[in-house]
């Protein structure tokens, strides 16, 4: 029994021997992960598992290209193949090592892990191209530059304008090798440089600088202010035209119309240009407007009457005051002004000396139609005030305003008819409630009660009329002195 059972043991080794087929591990690949190209490098494929009595043969593919090796090796006693290769950029990839028993087709292939390989190509030569068209072109357009290299891969780019890394803002966008500025001003235009960079590793890298372009935007012209100043040659008057566009890149081409006819125009290299229009004082000469052009864009000012008027008098001095909390007047504004005069000029004076544009106590402030002189009320701002107004194109002539005497004391007096009129209503009133009250009290008195419940009556009554003429003294002078105070001293004076 126990010899049949060894037999039978015996028997199914020795089948289970002939029907077993040889196995192939999984072989490694290993090797650099980034490389220069051009550069030799090796990679080694190991296989530790396989068949002795077998030949294997070690291949090198790119992972989904097994149609083309790129080296192979016979593996016979050692245990790792190595590859010498010159990489070139079509290496770059996953690569793998394919291990086969070479004349054995019933032993299945085995392949490694992918190893990625980096080749680097070294950057050369970028060349800035304007991908847009147009190196000069007025604001609002898309900028559109691309940075060419002739050769190199993985390459970072940075660009520059004027010298200085380009900011990236929703308009400003830098994508690969692309900047692109969208609604473009007049800020954007300057010296553009790429910088294009790429790195072998952390010490040693390629970098180069492209040659430099120079983009232009240019502003659209605004539309011009127009005005005029007069000036005399001789006994001739003339009006010397400007307009003015606050924004604009030269050159400007600027045109004056009288109405519709055209009287000059010039080119400037600035955004102001200056006409000479020959004048007679006290006409009015027509319209005035101004248009201005650069490139295809033309703008037009307002009209305005081309007429000069002599200043003529009279010439009016009035104020008008602030008060502080005492309700004393602390500041004053004195306003001069000239009937006539299209073209005046001011000049002030404290006790016929004049007062200069800026003071200690004073400032002014000259409108079109009038000045105005700011004081602050202290001592040093005391005396009499007038100003003389004059044309500024011709000061041989000045009209005086009549002198007005100003201080502390006389600014915080009350005219005496205004004392009389608030006092002799503030009576009125209280004899009116008085008499009224008496009169109630006699009549209810004499009729509904007895005597001494009216003696007790008229004791009340009599209280309450000393009380109310108390409270009506104080409403008075909350109600009626102070705010005419007010009203008095911030009313215009003339």
């Amino acid at each position: 029994m126990f010899a049949s059972v060894f037999v039978l043991i015996l028997g199914l080794c020795y089948s289970s021997q002939e029907n077993s087929q040889p196995v192939l591990g999984r072989p490694t690949l290993s090797g650099p992960s980034v490389v220069l190209a051009g550069t030799v490098e090796d990679f080694e494929c190991e296989l530790q598992v396989y068949p002795k009595n077998e030949t294997i043969l070690l291949q090198l593919y790119k992972v989904g290209h097994h149609e083309e090796v790129l080296a192979e090796y016979t593996l016979l006693s050692e245990e790792v193949a190595f590859f010498p290769k010159v990489v070139k950029l079509e290496l770059e990839g996953n690569l793998e090592c394919m291990a086969k028993a070479q004349n054995n087709s019933e032993i299945e292939p085995t392949v490694s892990s992918p190893h990625y390989l980096k080749v680097i190509v070294p950057v050369e030569n970028p060349n800035v191209f304007i991908s847009s068209g147009l190196q000069e072109f007025f604001a609002g357009r898309t900028l559109d530059l691309r940075c060419n290299v002739t050769s190199g891969n993985h390459v970072d780019y940075t660009w520059l304008l004027n010298g200085r890394p380009v900011s990236l803002t929703p308009r400003h966008k830098a994508v690969e090798g692309q900047l692109l500025i969208t609604s473009t001003t007049s800020e954007d235009s300057g010296v553009y440089m790429c910088v294009a960079t790429n790195y072998y590793n952390v010490t040693e890298f390629f970098t180069f600088n492209s040659s430099e372009i120079i983009i232009r935007v240019k502003d659209p012209v605004s539309k011009p202010d127009i005005s005029f100043n007069v000036s005399k040659d001789g006994s001739i008057y003339y009006a010397m035209v400007t307009c003015q566009s606050m924004r604009g890149t030269p050159p400007v081409n600027f045109t004056l119309f009288n109405g519709t006819a055209q009287i000059d125009s010039l080119t400037a290299h600035e955004t102001k240009a200056t006409f000479r229009v020959s004048l007679v004082l006290g006409q009015h000469l027509g319209q005035l407007q101004c248009k201005a052009r650069n490139e295809n864009r033309t703008v037009e000012s307002e009209w305005i009457p081309l007429e000069v008027v002599p200043v003529r008098g009279p010439v009016t001095l009035q104020y008008d005051s602030d008060l502080g909390e005492d309700y004393a007047v602390i500041g004053l504004r004195l306003y001069c002004k000239a009937a006539k005069g299209t073209h005046p000029q001011y000049q002030w004076f404290l006790n016929e000396t004049l007062i200069q544009e800026q003071g200690s106590f004073s400032s002014m402030v000259h409108e079109p139609r009038q000045s105005v002189l700011l004081l602050s009320v202290g001592g040093s701002s005391a005396g009499t005030y007038r100003c003389e107004v004059s044309d500024s194109f011709d000061n041989i002539t000045a009209i005086s305003s009549r002198g007005l005497y100003l201080d502390r004391e006389v600014l915080n007096r009350l005219p005496l008819m205004v004392v009389v009129v608030v006092f002799g209503s503030f009576m009125t009133v209280i004899l009116v409630v008085s008499v009224c009250c008496c009169y109630g009290v006699l009549f209810s008195g004499a009729r509904r009660w007895s005597e001494e419940k009216w003696h007790m009556r008229m004791s009340w009554m009599c209280q309450s009329t000393r009380r109310m003429l108390t409270w009506c003294r104080q409403l008075g002078e909350e109600t009626l002195i102070r705010p005419l105070k007010t009203l008095w001293m911030s009313g215009p004076k003339f």
